[in-house]
């Protein structure tokens, strides 16, 4: 089962990706945790990778899909994987597709979570609040300006992704604005 969960930060992916991992035994693969894991593993993207990333710039397309490439090739991720937070572009979906066409896969499902954009600064601003009263430590990205901005970058740049897929007949809508219980049984809903 290969999936990509779409919707804008808050919305609930990284919650709901690690419930399809218990659940299906397939990893959940960050483009950020693959890069710096290719980076320490010193193979030949991530010393690349390691190349642009130590002069300050952003890791081209080409070295992500490269880095997703070469993460799917993983025994953990033969039956699978989860992409949550990729592709961030239409550009970064189109190379996605034809990397994956050049290994003879597909995309089994596009799940897109959506939300009411306006309730997530509270829905991220609860989160941090439960993290500290939990003794945890607060991501940087629960501060509500630094999450603002995130959220437009997502508008900007990530939301055309949904369609591109909704074209191809992938894209299944989940109600993102539901108990996480709730959310996660339209997901399992929408695999069966």
């Amino acid at each position: 089962m290969r999936l990509i969960f779409l919707g804008p930060p808050g919305a609930g992916k990284g919650t709901q990706a690690a419930r399809i991992v218990e659940a299906h035994g397939i990893p959940q693969l960050s483009t950020g945790d693959m890069l710096r894991a290719a980076v320490a593993a010193g193979t030949p993207i991530g010393i690349k990778a390691k190349s642009v990333m130590d002069s300050g710039a952003l890791v081209s397309d080409d070295i992500v899909i490269g880095i997703v490439a070469e993460r799917i090739e993983h025994a953990d991720a033969k039956k699978g994987f989860i992409l949550d937070g990729f592709p961030r572009t239409l550009a970064q979906a189109e190379a996605l597709d034809a990397m994956l066409a050049s290994k003879g896969l597909k995309l089994d499902k596009v799940l897109e979570l959506k939300v009411d954009q306006t309730k997530l600064v509270d829905r991220i601003v609860k989160r941090a609040e439960e993290a500290r009263a939990a003794g945890q430590p607060v991501r940087k990205d629960d501060d509500p300006e630094v999450f603002k901005t995130r959220l437009e970058a997502y508008n900007r740049d990530t939301a055309v992704v949904a369609p591109y897929y909704a074209k191809r007949g992938q894209l299944t809508d989940i109600d993102g604005m539901q108990p996480i219980d709730a959310v996660t049984a339209a997901i399992e809903k929408a695999l069966a």
